[in-house]
């Protein structure tokens, strides 16, 4: 079967392979000609579809006929657009309570208990810069450890990450961008995947080294250490005495050795970058199966990237645990449209090239197939950007659809594993967070194979059941939790990841 038909209500199906015109394919007992060339992972049309009417994939509508579009037809931008769609959200219509694994048979990973309470999945010590003007004394400080060999004499230390920003000044000192700042910084700060951190800023910026410990409670310790570059008389002195501060913390933060934990401590970030049209299909169907599973052993999913859940917001309400649940999705959804519309973008137009190459045509098509990583429980919470989660089970976390800046608010949230969906390739990896990359199909597995993590191709083909992938990532996010190396960790990704969103103007 060339074709791959979602849903029964669908009007259009989605090929596996490149279809030349002429095709004939066995279509619902019958031989169809195909009156169009269809590329792979694109759309054709398999009920005759009328100017103006719905275009059905999902079950759901991703958008518009512009013309009368014959059956064996491709469709895409040529003959269908967005258009204008109002769905009912139906606050709380389809929640069901989660069924939970027995405490005794849950499953367990290898981390690393934290004073806080908190589990690590890995064992960094961090610089933090306040502000871009630390960041060339960070990285110096960083690449000290990564170059001098010091670390061999440490093996349960993963390493030292710089983490390193273009903000912190030029900014007001309140307002929206300044708390999302302040909440990102915090939220890696206080990382359980951290052992030890040094907080550096130069001195004279906005987001000062005093204030942040103010406004968030941090105390410094034998685990955190503040300076600023002014201070201490320049960068060469700045350089030379953040490698004596982290060098007194390396013994304690070699001294954690990871024991057993439940996997209700997990907190996994779903994210999807590069999709295509298989993505919904394969890769993160297996990942919402996956997220459902760790949902129902205690643990915690956070879905994000608001602009790519418009369109199918609803399904996410209909499931949400409270009437006020669902509202603060919307209330988010609809700060999304006055931010874009003042920005003269439309938050509609979200697909990328990439995206539209791979077979999708508007955004609630992406968002469709994207929404799948969320697994089927209920949504019991909607955070602001890296805002700390505290629900437990399957939540949300605001933040743009651009892939680092949003798993930067997830990591900051308290994710300590991301699992990160790609259909056509993409290269992404972060510290001090694992990320797992799955592969919508068999080819970019192929092709790219020291990226990627697992093949969710074979659920085109029926290798294997969206159940029996989903037990699969599962079991990978517990080796990973547990230590054993991703595909990005092996390619050393991670050391330019770190991007918080920026809001407001930078003057």
């Amino acid at each position: 079967m060339d074709l791959i038909h979602i849903h029964s209500d669908d009007n259009v199906a989605v090929s596996k392979v490149p279809l030349p015109a002429g095709t004939l394919v066995n279509w619902a007992g019958s031989m169809m000609p195909l009156l169009t060339d269809v590329p792979a992972m694109h759309k054709v049309c398999v009920r005759p579809i009328a100017a103006g009417e719905a275009v059905v994939k999902y079950g759901q509508v991703i958008g518009f006929a512009k013309h009368d579009i014959a059956r064996g037809c491709h469709v895409h931008e040529c003959n269908m657009e967005a258009g204008q769609h109002q769905v009912a959200h139906d606050f709380c219509r389809d929640y069901v309570p989660t069924q939970y694994v027995a405490a005794e048979d849950r499953a367990t990973f290898m981390g690393f208990r934290r004073p806080s309470g908190k589990s690590g999945t890995r064992n960094y010590l961090a610089v933090v810069s306040t502000v871009n003007c630390s960041v060339t004394v960070s990285r110096a400080i960083a690449a000290h450890f990564r170059n001098s060999g010091k670390l061999r004499d440490f093996p349960n230390v993963d390493g030292v990450v710089a983490l390193g920003h273009d903000s912190g000044c030029g900014m007001s000192t309140s307002g929206e961008g300044y708390q999302t700042l302040l909440r990102t910084l915090h939220g890696y700060i206080a990382h359980p995947n951290f052992a030890g951190v040094l907080l550096i800023g130069l001195g004279c910026e906005a987001m000062q080294v005093k204030s942040l410990m103010r406004e968030t409670g941090l105390e410094k310790g034998d685990a955190f250490q503040v300076m600023t570059i002014q201070q201490q008389g320049g960068t060469r002195a700045a350089i030379e005495s953040g490698i004596e501060t982290l060098t007194t913390m390396l013994p304690a933060a070699n001294a954690c050795v990871r024991q057993p934990i439940p996997a209700s401590e997990l907190t996994l970030a779903v994210q999807c970058g590069g999709s295509d049209a298989y993505s919904g299909i394969t890769a993160n169907a297996g990942l919402g199966a996956a997220a459902d599973i760790l949902v129902r052993n205690g643990g915690t999913v956070i879905y994000s990237e608001t602009p790519e859940i418009y369109g199918a917001e609803h399904l996410l309400t209909r499931r949400a645990a409270s009437p006020e649940v669902a509202q603060k999705l919307m209330d988010r959804i609809r700060w999304w449209e006055n931010y874009t519309r003042i920005n003269g973008v439309a938050l509609n137009n979200n697909p990328s090239p990439g995206n539209k190459a791979g077979g999708l045509t508007t955004i609630a098509e992406k968002s469709l197939g994207a929404q799948a990583k969320g697994g089927t429980t209920a949504l019991q919470d909607v955070y602001l950007y890296a805002e700390p989660v505290r629900k437990k089970g399957l939540v949300f976390m605001d933040s743009p659809g651009f892939d680092p800046v949003s798993v930067t608010g997830q990591v900051a949230s308290g994710a300590n594993v991301v699992c990160f969906t790609t259909g056509r390739g993409s290269a992404f990896g972060g510290k001090p967070v694992p990320s797992i990359k799955l592969a919508s199909n068999s080819n970019l597995f192929e092709r790219m194979r020291e990226d990627m993590d697992i093949d969710c191709g074979g659920i085109l083909d029926k290798r294997y059941t969206v159940a029996e992938c989903g037990e699969r990532i599962f079991q990978h996010i517990l080796a990973i939790a547990s230590g054993e190396q991703s595909a990005s960790e092996k390619l050393d990704y991670g050391d330019n990841e770190f991007i918080p969103w920026h809001i407001g103007a930078v003057v």
